[in-house]
C-alpha cells in the first residue's frame, strides 16, 4: 500500500477511524480504479496484507471482480437509475461471508439523478455497519449535495504521461502498433479465429514489444473510457482502433488488460497469459 494514492484511507481503517462513505473525485478514472481495488483488498484480508499474497483465494476473486459483496453501478444509459439503487440495498440486507465488508462503488457518481440519490440516502444516512461505500467521480462539485455533506471526500489526481515518451517509441512505431492491435482485436472478435497468439508472437517475438502493445491497447481503452465521461483530451490517434464498447464493457477490459500486463512483468508463460487474454475477452460479450 506504500505507493497506493488510497492509502490516506488504508491509515484511517489502521486507527480505526474509517469512514462510512467516501467521495473522490479523480482525473484517471483507470488508475483510481486499480488503487482502489489494492484498498479493498488491504481492507478484508484476514491475514497481513501484502500485494503478492498467495495465502488465501480473496485477493484472486476481488482481481477478477467475482466477490460477490463488492458490487459496482455504472449509469444505466444518462444516469444511475432508483431500481439499481434498489437492487444494491436487497444485495446487502445479509452479512458478507467471504470478507469483512459489503462494499458498493457508484462510478461516474455525478450521474445520481434526484430519485436514486434520494434512494441511495438510506446508506449514507443511516450507515449499518460492515457497509463500506466509494463515490467516484471526475467532478466532485456536480454531486448532489445531500451525497457530498455525507460522504468524506478526497481530490485523488495522478500524472498524466506522454505514451510515446513513455514506452520510448516513435510516431511512425505507434502507429504500426495500431495497425496490428486493429487487425488484433478483429482477429480475437471471431470466434472462429483460433491463431490469435501466433499473430502476436510472429510479430513481436519479444517480450518487452508485447508489453508496449498491450500498454498501448490499455491507453485506448483509457481514452475510450474518457471519452464516455466526456473527458477525452488525447492528443494521440488512438480513435483508430474504433473502440466502441460501453462504459461496463470499457472498464472490464480494462481490468484484463491490467492483469495482462501485471502477469507479464512476472515473467509469466507468454502464450499461456494471450490464450487467457483472448478466453476472458471474448466472454465479456457471451
Amino acid at each position: 500500500m506504500q505507493t497506493n494514492k488510497l492509502k490516506v484511507i488504508y491509515d484511517k481503517y489502521r486507527e480505526n477511524k474509517l469512514a462510512h462513505a467516501y467521495l473522490i473525485e479523480t482525473n484517471n478514472i483507470n488508475c483510481l480504479l486499480n488503487d482502489l481495488k489494492e484498498l479493498i483488498k488491504a481492507l478484508n484480508c484476514p491475514f497481513k496484507y501484502n500485494s503478492f499474497c498467495s495465502t488465501c483465494n480473496l485477493c484472486n476473486l476481488i482481481e477478477k471482480n467475482n466477490l460477490p459483496s463488492i458490487i459496482t453501478i455504472t449509469p444505466d444509459g444518462a444516469y444511475i437509475k432508483k431500481n439499481q439503487i434498489e437492487e444494491l440495498k436487497i444485495s446487502f440486507e445479509t452479512k458478507p461471508i467471504y470478507s469483512k465488508y459489503n462494499i458498493y462503488i457508484i462510478l461516474n457518481a455525478e450521474k445520481l439523478n434526484h430519485s436514486s440519490a434520494n434512494a441511495m440516502l438510506k446508506f449514507v444516512e443511516e450507515p449499518t455497519e460492515g457497509i463500506l461505500g466509494f463515490f467516484i467521480t471526475t467532478n466532485k462539485d456536480i454531486i448532489i449535495p445531500t451525497i457530498k455533506s455525507r460522504c468524506q471526500s478526497y481530490v485523488i489526481l495522478y500524472e498524466t504521461e506522454d505514451i510515446l515518451a513513455k514506452l520510448n517509441i516513435d510516431q511512425e512505431k505507434l502507429e504500426s502498433n495500431l495497425s496490428d492491435l486493429k487487425e488484433y482485436l478483429s482477429k480475437i472478435a471471431s470466434n472462429n479465429y483460433i491463431n490469435h497468439k501466433e499473430f502476436i508472437l510472429s510479430k513481436y517475438p519479444d517480450r518487452k514489444d508485447i508489453e508496449i502493445l498491450f500498454t498501448i491497447l490499455l491507453k485506448a481503452y483509457e481514452e475510450n473510457l474518457n471519452k464516455l465521461l466526456h473527458k477525452n483530451k488525447s492528443t494521440l490517434p488512438l480513435s483508430s482502433l474504433n473502440i466502441t464498447d460501453n462504459l461496463e464493457f470499457t472498464i472490464k477490459k480494462m481490468n484484463i488488460l491490467s492483469k495482462f500486463l501485471q502477469d507479464l512483468s512476472y515473467n509469466g508463460n507468454i502464450e499461456l497469459l494471450l490464450d487467457k487474454f483472448v478466453i476472458e475477452m471474448r466472454s465479456i460479450h457471451e
